[in-house]
């Protein structure tokens, strides 16, 4: 086998299919649990349209759902030192919403 086909120990191959690059618009998430998985909705809400799906669903295990709340600290951390802090503003939306499992919480 050449070496330029072998993976390094730990290196991960990761492929990023051109209709998944293009992402997913999401204006709100909706997160429920249960003992053994996290669900993260991914919602995109229209101003005026009382109604909205959910785009794309997420479930991760404890384990993973925790590594990705500090990747996202992280990241959080690192936009406000080059760009200022991110206002949290309230619009309006009226979260948590409860549909059917564990409060929800956005």
């Amino acid at each position: 086998m050449d070496n330029k086909n072998k993976n390094k120990q730990g290196e991960i191959n990761i492929e990023l299919p051109e209709d998944v690059a293009e992402g997913t618009y999401s204006n709100l998430a909706i997160i429920t649990h249960s003992h053994s998985e996290f669900i993260i909705d991914f919602i995109r809400m229209m101003p005026g349209v009382p109604k909205a799906k959910v785009k794309e669903r997420i479930i991760l295990t404890p384990q993973h759902a925790k590594r990705l709340m500090r990747a996202l600290i992280d990241n959080i951390k690192k936009y406000e030192s080059l760009h200022g802090e991110i206002k949290d503003i309230d619009d309006g939306i009226g979260l948590p919403m409860n549909i059917g499992g564990p409060t929800a919480q956005a």
